[in-house]
């Protein structure tokens, strides 16, 4: 009698000390959101901390160089890679029921743009390869050289412009915009700041791929401004709130 008492008595205990599972769509959100922090991280990293000693140094093929910085702005942004296709993986499952083409869509406009920085990267590592193979060179070898490493940086800033520079306005500002603004799974307000920044930087990039402005002008980070704030608000939003239960969306999760 005893014993069945005291096993009685520990069982809510035990009950207590078991964690409840964390929420399919509470476990996505929170994905997500430290996905969409680590694209802001190392995008801003790579291209204004560890990327500046070539883009800022027409001769930096032919000169001494700082290679191990800028081989962790490579670093940084394959990082930014396997981040940026992680959070159109996470989001599929959620947004497919209800918008099947449009969720395909970002996760295409994802995958070209980190197609995009994957050619930059690779134009960088080829940038370094050649000056510590060759920076003693001079005379004409020299003269071939920084035409080449001109090359080489023109490529990486085509790169980032197209990409990160046009491609994410239509990905993560547009199409996640208006899926996120349709669903409601995060507050309307912050989603419109999504509609507000795609299409900015989509003209913007435009501007620049006409010359109508250039990259890195007044005109060209205002325009880029919002699509910033809105990358890292989503991020964090879904990390501190997660998703806002909706009627539209309560069974927008495919079972897995």
């Amino acid at each position: 009698m005893s014993t069945s008492t005291r096993s009685t008595a520990s069982t809510p205990a035990n009950k207590r000390s078991q964690r409840n599972p964390m929420d399919p769509m509470r476990r996505t959100a929170m994905v997500v959101g430290v996905l969409f922090v680590i694209t802001y991280i190392t995008s801003i990293a790579a291209k204004f901390s560890f990327y500046p000693p070539f883009l800022d140094n027409a001769d930096y093929i032919l000169g001494s160089g700082e290679d191990t910085r800028v081989l962790w702005g490579a670093f940084a942004e394959m990082v930014l890679i396997f981040a940026n296709i992680g959070t159109a993986v996470a989001l599929y499952p959620v947004l497919r029921r209800r918008f099947p083409v449009l969720s395909l869509g970002f996760v295409t406009a994802r995958v070209m743009e980190s197609v995009f920085i994957a050619v930059g990267i690779l134009a960088v590592l080829t940038l370094v390869t050649m000056r510590q193979d060759f920076s003693g060179a001079t005379g004409a070898d020299g003269a071939g050289l920084a035409t080449v490493g001109h090359t080489l940086v023109t490529l990486q800033e085509w790169t980032f412009n197209l990409g990160p520079g046009v491609v994410v306005g239509v990905g993560n500002g547009l199409i996640l915009g208006y899926m996120m603004y349709r669903t409601g799974l995060v507050p309307r307000g912050l989603a419109m700041l999504g509609l507000v920044g795609g299409t900015l930087i989509v003209v913007s990039g435009t501007a620049i791929i006409f010359g109508v402005t250039e990259a890195g002008s007044g005109v060209h980070i205002l325009a880029s401004m919002p699509e910033f704030f809105w990358e890292l608000s989503f991020g964090v939003y879904l990390i501190a709130k997660g998703f806002k239960p909706s009627a539209n969306t309560a069974d927008m999760v495919d079972a897995r």
